[in-house]
């Protein structure tokens, strides 16, 4: 198969993945979705291709440090994300998200499209389950809630 194929197959692999965890997000009511993860996967895939093709012939280049930039800049960004409000940190598991699906990126650029999917789906899974869990057993009463209560009746604690 011509290398441009297998690249072009690469970067729509990263969409399809980011898009799927995007979707994730949005039907969530998060502020990074389709696009956003979409973009950051495909962005990481495209980093790696470059790391690993575009500088095969130059052994003075180490492409690790091109992926390791990557996950530097995804930080950047997930910070951006994280806002503290007095007992709340909100959007802590959306920039979580962007980081991981940069690593899924990475995945698919180096090759390792199997890996890819599999951690997407379990991304998937962990994000959808889990969200549904805490919608159902811990957001009805959480702790500062149940601590706001105790306080009210025992002044002490």
């Amino acid at each position: 198969m011509p290398e441009i194929l297998i690249i072009t197959l690469k970067l729509l692999l990263a969409i399809f993945l980011g898009w799927l965890i995007g979707l994730e997000r949005e039907l969530s009511g998060k502020e990074a979705g389709t696009r956003t993860l979409a973009l950051v996967t495909f962005g990481a895939t495209l980093f790696t291709v470059i790391a690993v093709h575009g500088f095969r012939d130059n052994p003075l280049v180490d492409p690790t440090r091109i992926i390791g930039q990557i996950l530097v800049g995804i930080g950047f960004i997930g910070a951006g994300l994280i806002i503290f409000d007095k007992h709340r940190i909100e959007g802590l598991t959306t920039a979580a998200s962007l980081w991981v699906m940069s690593a899924i990126g990475i995945t698919v650029g180096i090759g390792w499209y199997l890996i890819g999917l599999i951690s997407t789906f379990f991304i998937f899974i962990l994000l959808f389950v889990m969200r549904r869990f805490e919608l159902r057993y811990l957001k009805k009463d959480n702790l500062w809630s149940l601590l706001e209560k105790k306080q009210k009746k025992n002044w002490w604690l």
